[in-house]
């Protein structure tokens, strides 16, 4: 079940429970009933600024706190599978920043990737968010990007070993600079790089997450062994098949 509203911007928590939470609830437990694998994407933002670290181990879950009403909802089913004991019987995939073809109908929360690419192409530069964080320069904000290909990978692993279950986080565990993704693009694209940094909304000045690095000790235990594509690789990747689709639409 990967189905949600996503955006981190969502202010309707009505329509973020019921949509996010309280449906999520009726097929997980109709699948446990039927004993249907069941598989849900859960999110890298419910771990807040991180300050508990970004650990899968259930222990944690009590501990952490989402900056955001969608956060609070992926949060807030994890919480409720753990309570209700059945963290034996599914498995909950906390995503951590992935991009990737075919999300162009993602308006406002496409990747960087493609916003890149996009502004790129029309502006020739990139706008990032100013840093408002004494330890990070503009655009040295951190993320752990993972391609959607690694994704796939991951969450089809889970599909096929039916006898794992629990939370586990989908991510690279290399975390890299905003800076460093966008030089990617520029370079994938044969451009030279101009980045100007913008102001960030003050309604997110005080949720907004500097750093995430997914702890995947627990999904290699689990038996996981691929390594994820480099950024570089990912990112060119990426650009090579947007290329392609736009020149096929000429």
């Amino acid at each position: 079940h990967m189905g949600a509203r996503t955006s981190t911007t969502e202010s309707d928590m009505e329509y973020l429970m019921k949509n996010n939470y309280e449906y999520t609830k009726i097929l997980a437990l109709w699948a446990v009933k039927e004993g249907v694998s069941f598989i849900y994407a859960s999110s890298a933002a419910t771990y807040g600024y991180g300050s508990m670290g970004f650990s899968d181990d259930y222990h944690q879950l009590n501990h952490l706190c989402p900056l955001n009403a969608y956060s609070y909802s992926k949060h807030l089913f994890d919480l409720w599978v753990f309570k209700n004991n059945l963290l034996d019987k599914i498995v909950g995939l906390k995503y951590f920043n992935v991009f990737g073809p075919n999300e162009w109908h993602k308006d406002e929360m496409r990747s960087m990737v493609l916003k890149a690419y996009e502004q790129i192409k029309k502006d020739g530069e990139v706008r990032l968010f100013k840093s408002y964080h004494k330890d990070y320069g503009d655009g040295g904000q951190l993320r752990d990007f993972i391609y959607v290909r690694d994704a796939v990978e991951m969450t089809l692993y889970f599909w096929e070993h039916p006898e794992i279950n629990g939370i586990f986080n989908i991510g690279t565990g290399k975390p890299r600079t905003w800076n460093d993704l966008v030089n990617v693009v520029f370079s994938a694209l044969g451009k030279y790089p101009v980045i100007e940094y913008i102001d960030m909304p003050e309604d997110i000045r005080d949720r907004y997450q500097y750093f995430t690095k997914a702890d995947i000790s627990k999904l290699r235990m689990s038996g996981y062994e691929k390594e994820t594509a480099s950024l570089e690789d990912a990112v060119r990747d990426y650009i090579r098949i947007i290329t392609h689709q736009e020149n096929s639409d000429v």
